[in-house]
């Protein structure tokens, strides 16, 4: 069969799903694996949760070489006004996702048209935005004996055209921790605040505080960033809080820098909490969103290699302070990750992202080339 991509990843813009939700998603794209690869016995396959392995054993395999996409969308009400907007409330693929998948399936037709030399694994892996999957799945063992001695992937990029492709030798994603912190006080009327102990204050300190962090702690060559975006406080104008809490984000371009900045928050929230003299309760959760580190010697080849496609506008791009799971498995496993162009003026997350398709066909023919070359 030859595949519509198109068709494809309008199929699964249609249907997001939050991570380890993603059942009609796993649905369809077993549906499409199936017709793929019915009549190739030397193609195997399994389920992890919601998760796909397709295994592509190779006639003299020396290592295996592994395509990872990741299959879950976003809680994020779609604004695009396409025919083929998400049917699903309150869920979208808005970070591109839909392409990724459509991607993957693209690559697994071109490089199972033949056996190939060496093994090949195509992982779709769930719950990339909240449950760091792929730490998820490598730590269950789901891999097996399918672990991949070099794995790759990719990321659509909307600032960038298409035929542009965008990597480096070293940290192209930041790693990520999220911080929940809640400052417990003492709640009472507002015309006696001599008799409460006003959580929303503390609060209010910290966050000013905090901002030092990245401006006096932070190498400005390393850099770093500390976003809080969510804080509640109170119900109503005239009662004193008695808790506040905060949600936010670290990111950082190497994991040292990562735990120096989240000591440096826990630190400030401690002191601010004894100033005040109330408690504070702090979570610090890093699980799963390490840097995304290319490995040099795969990632020169790779870049090599697309330097040398006329078609191919390769930028050797620096680090940037979005986090991605797929830093987990490079951290266990060597490998590249890179971006490919969408050309759409509104960015990741954004409710009316909407990605130019061409990117597909350009995407399939020139990646698979690259993994053909490697495995065949």
């Amino acid at each position: 069969m030859a595949l519509d991509l198109i068709q494809i990843r309008r199929d699964l813009h249609q249907i997001p799903e939050i991570g380890l939700e993603e059942f009609k998603t796993q649905a369809y794209l077993l549906k499409i694996i199936e017709e793929l690869t019915q009549d190739k016995p030397f193609v195997k396959q399994k389920t992890w949760r919601t998760g796909i392995l397709v295994f592509v054993e190779g006639y003299n395999a020396q290592k295996t070489i592994g395509w990872r996409t990741d299959i879950d969308g976003l809680p994020i009400i779609e604004e695009t006004g396409l025919d083929f907007a998400s049917q699903h409330d309150g869920r979208m693929h808005a970070c591109g996702h839909d392409m990724h998948m459509t991607l993957a399936l693209g690559l697994l037709e071109e490089l199972t048209q033949t056996q190939p030399k060496e093994n090949l694994l195509f992982l779709f892996q769930p719950a990339e935005e909240n449950f760091a999957g792929g730490m998820l799945m490598y730590e269950d063992g789901a891999f097996g004996d399918w672990k991949p001695d070099e794995f790759y992937g990719l990321h659509v990029r909307p600032d960038m055209k298409v035929g542009d492709i965008a990597t480096n030798t070293g940290t192209l994603f930041a790693g990520t921790c999220e911080v929940k912190i809640t400052f417990k006080g003492k709640g009472g009327h507002a015309a006696f605040p001599h008799q409460s102990n006003d959580a929303l204050v503390a609060a209010a300190y910290f966050i000013t505080q905090v901002q030092t962090v990245v401006s006096r702690n932070v190498d400005p060559i390393e850099g770093g960033v500390v976003t809080f975006g969510a804080m509640q406080a109170g119900t109503t104008n005239n009662v004193i809080s008695e808790t506040a809490f905060m949600h936010g984000t670290i990111r950082a371009l190497t994991q040292d820098m990562s735990l120096h900045i989240q000591n440096r928050v826990k630190t400030i929230a401690e002191g601010v909490a004894a100033s005040f003299g109330m408690e504070v309760d702090i979570i610090l959760n890093p699980s799963g969103y390490l840097p995304v580190e290319n490995n040099p010697l795969l990632a020169q080849e790779l870049m090599m290699f697309f330097q040398n496609q006329p078609e191919v506008n390769l930028i050797n791009c620096p680090p940037a302070m979005t986090g991605e799971d797929f830093g987990y498995l490079l951290h266990k496993i060597p490998g590249v990750m890179f971006w490919l162009g969408i050309d759409t003026p509104y960015p990741l997350h954004h409710a009316k992202m909407s990605p130019n398709e061409k990117s597909l066909a350009f995407g399939v023919k020139h990646i698979s080339t690259f993994l053909k070359q490697k495995s065949y």
